[in-house]
C-alpha cells in the first residue's frame, strides 16, 4: 500500500502522461495544418509535449522511490521536488501550448515560459532528497 506522497506523485504522473499523449496526438493530427503555417509551430508543440512526457515518467519513478522509503525518511508534507516538478511542467509546457496557439496575452505568457526554472528547482530538491 502506497503512502499519500507516492499516491499524489503517481496521480500527477498519470495526469501529465495521459494529457501529454493526447496533446501530442492533437498536435500531430488536428493541429497539423495550423502548426505547419506558423514558424516553428510544430517544433514548439513537440518541445512542450516532450518535456511533459519526460517529466511524467520522472514523476512515476519518484512515486516508486517514495513508496519504498521507510516512514522516518519520507519528506515532510508541503512542496516536495516532485510537486514542484509537476507544477513547473504544467506552467512550462502549458505556456508553450498557449503561445503556439496564440491564446492569451503574449506579454504575459512569453515571460512565463522561463518558469522552466521550476523544473530545475524540482530536480534540485529531488537531488537534495526532498522527493
Amino acid at each position: 500500500m502506497g503512502n499519500e506522497s507516492s499516491e499524489t506523485l503517481r496521480k500527477l504522473a498519470a495526469a501529465l502522461g495521459a494529457s501529454g499523449v493526447g496533446l501530442g496526438a492533437f498536435g500531430a493530427h488536428a493541429l497539423k495544418g495550423y502548426l505547419s503555417k506558423k514558424p516553428e509551430g510544430s517544433n514548439n508543440w513537440k518541445t512542450a509535449v516532450t518535456y511533459q512526457l519526460l517529466h511524467a515518467v520522472a514523476l512515476l519513478s519518484l512515486s516508486c522511490l517514495e513508496d519504498g522509503k521507510p516512514r522516518k525518511y519520507q519528506g515532510e508534507s508541503g512542496w516536495s521536488g516532485g510537486k514542484v516538478m509537476a507544477l513547473g511542467t504544467v506552467l512550462f509546457s502549458g505556456s508553450i501550448y498557449l503561445l503556439t496557439l496564440d491564446i492569451g496575452p503574449k506579454k504575459m505568457l512569453g515571460p512565463m515560459t522561463p518558469i522552466g526554472l521550476m523544473l530545475m528547482s524540482g530536480w534540485a530538491l529531488i537531488g537534495a532528497g526532498k522527493i
